[in-house]
């Protein structure tokens, strides 16, 4: 495989899995107060959307370069 296939490829992969899971959240955890050894600790939840565009986007350019890297290596 050259270069071009395993980055369509690493493409076409990603946009699968944006499509799949278009959603995640994160968990960030902050120090709010210390007093001695007490700690006051507040945790945000985040939530991040993948645009379902950008997925599609990927996919197919990944599918392009496949094609692209198999044509050239011929």
């Amino acid at each position: 495989m050259n270069g071009l296939t395993m980055i369509g490829a690493a493409l076409a992969v990603l946009g699968l899995i944006g499509l799949a899971i278009p959603v995640f959240t994160t968990h960030d955890t902050k120090e709010v107060a210390k007093i001695g050894d007490l700690k006051l600790q507040s945790t945000e939840n985040t939530s991040h959307v993948i645009p379902p565009l950008l997925s599609e986007g990927a996919l197919v350019l990944g599918v392009i370069l496949i094609g692209a890297g198999l044509y050239r290596k011929r």
